[in-house]
């Protein structure tokens, strides 16, 4: 398999950035530290194998606020350290947000990322957690969706290789529509303050996007 590295900051994305600075800017839309992308994602789908080795679409988060963030299990740093930031936002809601809260784990390493690897991952960090991966065709289709990038490292003597990927959260509203984009510099308590916002807000978006 050849692997070549990928250029994190794409065109497409500095597109999307740059389309961002220019959405939500009405005095009535909500004081999110996030990045508002109402309107300018496409809604959540996707068509993947989940940690369990079943089928996983995006029927599978109808009716829960979803959180999609793209890793791999072998990620020395970005990747547990956003789930653990993900985990301490969730402990700072109150019981009744946190149930309708779910995190979903995409790995873009399926080559070693197995299901039954990718569920110890997840399982480590709360049962809110979900992990899934797919064959690199289903995962460039999403990828491309989401306008983000990921590539392969040069292994080294030992066969292992490090993997780059966009390293932002995307959040969807329990009918699947995109609302936030997290970007790293978020802190714990800017997210859950972000979370609790949207829960707020929930109703404050257009009907869901064809495609």
């Amino acid at each position: 398999m050849t692997r070549k590295p990928s250029i994190r900051c794409s065109l497409a994305w500095l597109a999307l950035v740059l389309t961002l600075l220019t959405a939500g800017c009405g005095s009535d839309a909500p004081d999110y530290n996030a990045h508002d992308i109402q309107g300018v994602m496409p809604d959540l789908a996707l068509d993947l194998v989940s940690e369990s080795g079943a089928p996983i679409d995006a029927e599978d988060f109808q009716g829960d606020t979803t959180l999609l963030f793209f890793g791999y299990t072998n990620c020395p740093d970005i990747c547990p350290a956003t789930m653990a930031r993900i985990r301490a936002a969730l402990g700072g809601l109150d019981d009744a947000a946190r149930k309708r809260i779910k995190v979903l784990f995409v790995s873009v390493d399926p080559e070693r990322d197995t299901p039954e690897r990718i569920q110890r991952f997840t399982s480590s960090f709360g049962p809110d957690f979900t992990g899934a991966t797919g064959s690199q065709d289903q995962l460039k289709q999403l990828a491309k969706r989401y306008r983000v990038t990921y590539g392969y490292g040069e292994p080294n003597d030992n066969g292992f290789y490090l993997v780059s990927h966009s390293s932002a959260i995307f959040v969807f509203d329990p009918q699947g529509r995109a609302r936030l984009l997290v970007n790293q510099n978020e802190s714990v308590d800017a997210l859950t303050k972000d979370l609790n916002t949207l829960m707020d807000h929930l109703d404050d978006a257009p009907p869901k996007a064809n495609g």
